[in-house]
């Protein structure tokens, strides 16, 4: 992985991260302070929870993509270690796609004239989950190069034995 290529994703990965915390703050503040009363049309106080809680998920995402990053270019991507940061990535998809879920629930009542708009989150919601999956494969060819490295150093050190 070249250095222009974890240069810009590391600014990326700020940017994003910023700003789920500034829309994190945002969120709260309007919880805590109770100044934007509901008009009834959407319970927005679970909405703004719901977001709080995305945010988080969006955020650990984030914060292990950026110890990926470090491992690649460290040469150590290829350890035990790289998998509880994969396994959290797949756990914050997931969540994320739950969150969904939610979010789909409690603007499903809104929608009753038009009950394509929840059908159509419904599926954004599978394909959150179908993003998790694709991970998941991924995380499988991680263990499998994870496995034949660990053989190749034993080969190897066969081998320095015999010379």
């Amino acid at each position: 992985m070249g250095k222009l290529t974890v240069r810009a994703l590391r600014a990326v990965l700020v940017v994003v991260l910023t700003g789920t915390v500034f829309v994190q703050a945002g969120m709260v503040w309007a919880l805590a302070s109770g100044k934007d009363a509901e008009d009834g049309s959407l319970p927005l106080t679970s909405l703004r929870v719901i977001t709080i809680l995305g945010m988080v998920s969006a955020q650990v995402a984030l914060v292990c993509v950026w110890r990926l990053v470090t491992m690649v270019r460290r040469g150590t991507v290829f350890s035990l270690r790289a998998f509880r940061y994969v396994d959290a990535v797949i756990g914050a998809i997931v969540a994320a796609a739950l969150l969904w879920f939610a979010v789909t629930a409690v603007n499903a009542p809104g929608q009753r004239d038009d009950p394509g708009v929840t059908l159509i989150m419904g599926g954004i919601g599978l394909a959150i989950l179908g993003v998790a999956l694709i991970v998941l494969v991924l995380r499988m060819l991680l263990s499998q190069a994870v496995a034949r490295d660990v053989e190749a150093t034993r080969m190897q050190a066969e081998l320095d034995e015999v010379i």
